[in-house]
């Protein structure tokens, strides 16, 4: 009787033998196995052509493996796919009725087109899922791909699964995209509803350094002539700093040289090439927006992107856009050029409890930003700082002369605390009382410096019943302008106005102090010159005398010079002032309250009666 054992090495033997048999590459007629693969891709609509060897391997599976292949939409139609390696997992049961039917397929190597219709080819894959002729391709990779010549895309490995005892297919890919490093998950898709025109539930995820971008819903089909699927569901997007991030993906939108690390999440949905946001929460920097907006894109081969948003924030912190506003304003010339700032369309309408401007705090602040082709206009809509209130328009636009920016400006203050609004930029809170004023200013330039240079129009600052601190101006009079020695003089020098304002009238840089001076109970004041932007720089001379004005001759003239972080005064003698010292200040007064000349009455009077 024969052993059992050797039976079962003759059995193992048997194996391993058919198993290296099966797992051989065997070479087979390249035409013939092109041919036989051919009909694989033709249920797709697809024509395969190949012009290196063909291989067929049995085990563990069948596979046919084709050499530099060339897959195009038709014959003489521009190539999908060329210059790769290509192994198709065949079905066992079609092959053994002598039909090629694709279980899977492998592309490795290969070069693809920038500019094929990649929506095109997934509505014929889906085709014959649709209809049920032909079984659905259970898993697609691609491995060591580049797009085109490789400079924008390459490394491209993608790994789709759609496994028969599964409804639901997952994808993952990883791909160097313009020298940043990416990885693409997909999971939870329904590649069968999608067919049958059903929506199917989604999660997606993409990350790179910079970044990441998570969503989360249904996804439906596009419908006839729209070029989006229907997306619904919650979205998250990230980036530490959005410029980098927008021309890394080579996409602008408005004002985005402005933004650093950015943020949106919430609910959207997508219909016929926009993007709606029914709630939204916006990050920027540290300032956290909540609101809705919506995103759509132009027609034409280039959609310009056009943003819609109304937002709301308990905070917000604007100063990063203080120190771009220094750094505009600083020594060093900055290009005015508005083209970055509009690569794209924005409607944006804002509201915050608190604000911070630089160190100013601010209230109730309202304020929008429209943003147009070669225009950007922003409106402070109101905003209240230290119990007043602030009003203000800018508009900037661009001409005949891209690099050449014209801007205008208007505002108004409305009863600003001006000791308390002092005290919180750190100034000295020199001078006190509720300020009024409003300016129209306008400029065209191409840079900075050219900005300050070329500066016209109009501007006005009044305080009424204020105070100035550290000085008693009457004292220095008495003097004959000599300031008090000793801090305790200067802690309790005071010197008290019923009306001080200063009215410059700006041109080519140069403001002219048209009217300015102080008129109080016991003194009163004028000045006369000039401020200059370019050179940073104040040269005016003025008048003083005590009041009532029973002695014209009693008063001083003085001189006020220098660049402004380092003004100095002097007084001047008899004869260098342009006014005469008996009539200072006495045009800051409204008509009604001016006192007759002949009448010595106090500054606080507030009738008369010859």
């Amino acid at each position: 009787m024969m052993p059992l054992r050797r039976p079962i090495l003759i059995l193992a033997f048997g194996s391993l033998v058919v198993a290296g048999l099966g797992l051989r590459d065997w070479p087979v007629d390249g035409p013939r196995a092109a041919a036989f693969a051919g009909e694989a891709f033709d249920a797709y609509g697809l024509v395969l052509s190949v012009e290196g060897p063909a291989s067929l391997t049995l085990l563990p599976v069948p596979r046919l493996t084709l050499g530099r292949v060339r897959v195009a939409s038709a014959p003489a139609g521009p190539a999908l796919a060329e210059d790769g390696r290509l192994s198709l997992d065949l079905d066992p049961v079609s092959l053994l009725a002598g039909r090629a039917a694709a279980g899977g397929l492998r592309l490795e190597g290969a070069r693809l087109s920038r500019d094929a219709d990649w929506r095109a080819l997934l509505a014929r894959l889906a085709g014959p899922a649709r209809s049920g002729d032909t079984p659905p391709l259970r898993r697609i990779a691609v491995s060591g791909a580049r797009l085109a010549d490789g400079g924008e895309a390459r490394d491209i490995d993608l790994d789709i699964a759609w496994p028969f005892w599964s409804a639901s297919a997952e994808g993952r890919a990883s791909l160097t995209w313009r020298g940043v490093p990416t990885r693409i998950v997909l999971t939870h898709l329904r590649p069968a509803d999608i067919a049958q025109g059903r929506s199917s539930p989604f999660t997606a995820e993409v990350t790179w350094p910079g970044g990441s971008l998570a969503a989360d819903g249904r996804v439906a089909d596009a419908a006839a002539g729209t070029g989006l699927p229907g997306l619904a569901g919650q979205v998250r997007f990230e980036t530490r700093a959005l410029p980098e991030c927008l021309s890394w993906i080579g996409r602008d939108v408005p004002l985005s040289p402005l933004a650093g690390a950015f943020s949106v999440s919430g609910r959207f949905e997508t219909a016929a090439g926009s993007l709606s946001w029914p709630s939204l929460r916006i990050g920027i920097g540290p300032n956290v927006l909540e609101g809705a907006g919506a995103v759509a894109l132009g027609p034409g081969d280039a959609p310009r992107l056009s943003v819609q948003a109304t937002l709301a924030a308990e905070r917000l912190d604007l100063a990063p856009l203080v120190d771009d506003l220094a750094r505009v304003l600083g020594s060093e010339p900055q290009d005015m050029a508005l083209a970055p700032f509009t690569r794209g369309d924005l409607d944006l309408r804002l509201s915050a409890a608190q604000g911070q401007v630089g160190p100013v705090q601010v209230q109730d602040l309202a304020a929008s930003v429209l943003v147009r082709e070669a225009a950007v206009e922003v409106a402070v809509n109101r905003a209240r700082i230290e119990n007043g209130t602030l009003k203000g328009r800018m508009t900037l636009s661009s001409g005949a002369d891209p690099a050449v920016t014209e801007i205008r400006m208007q505002g108004s203050l409305d009863r600003v605390a001006l000791g308390s609004l002092l005290s919180e930029v750190g100034a000295s809170r020199w001078l006190a009382g509720p300020a009024n004023g409003q300016f129209v200013l306008e400029a065209s330039a191409r840079d900075s410096a050219g900005l300050l240079t070329h500066l016209g129009g109009r501007a006005t600052l009044a305080v009424e019943g204020g105070t100035i601190t550290g000085l008693d101006l009457a004292d220095v009079i008495h003097r004959n302008g000599a300031v008090a020695p000793g801090a305790l003089a200067r802690r309790n020098g005071r010197t008290a106005f019923e009306r001080a304002a200063v009215t410059l009238r700006f041109v080519d840089g140069i403001g002219e102090i048209t009217e300015a001076g102080l008129l109080g109970p016991g003194v009163g004041a004028t000045l006369h010159g000039q401020v200059s932007l370019p050179e940073r720089r104040l040269d005016a001379k003025g008048s003083l005398v005590l009041r009532p004005a029973t002695d014209p001759l009693r008063g001083l003239l003085f001189e006020i010079s220098g660049p402004w972080s380092a003004l100095t005064a002097q007084t001047l003698a008899p004869g260098e002032g342009a006014e005469p010292a008996g009539r200072s200040g006495e045009a800051l007064l409204p008509l009604s309250l001016k006192e007759p000349a002949a009448v010595g009455l106090p500054g606080t009077a507030r009738a008369y009666v010859p």
